[in-house]
């Protein structure tokens, strides 16, 4: 069994992203989706190195990439955690990314 995923990027003249759109096939069809940003790395087999594309388009405002970095932090401890089961490490992350979100204004400090 494969799944294809296919993200597409238009460029302006200068070729900054103007647009990021990406189709993957699901248990009901194929979506397309628009994004203003994206964040993709590979863990490479033979080199052991990470490879990754960050890309975002001219109209993300600096509130939203905060929040993009707030969510993909939080996804990654939870991940790490997953597939660790590291609970001390994968806390330490939480903390971070909560200082990130109480540092950005995305979660409000408490009295």
């Amino acid at each position: 069994m494969k799944s294809e995923i296919k993200i597409e990027i238009e460029l302006d003249e200068t070729k900054q992203p103007e647009k990021i759109t990406w189709h993957a096939e699901g248990g009901d069809g194929t979506q397309v989706r628009d994004s203003k940003a994206m964040l993709l790395s590979f863990f490479d087999r033979e080199s052991l190195e990470t490879f990754k594309i960050d890309l975002w388009t001219k109209d993300l405002q600096i509130a939203e990439m905060d929040r993009l970095m707030f969510n993909t932090l939080k996804a990654l401890a939870e991940t790490y955690y997953r597939a660790t089961k590291n609970e001390s490490l994968a806390n330490d992350m939480h903390s971070l990314v909560q200082h990130f979100g109480r540092e950005t204004k995305i979660i409000e400090e408490s009295n």
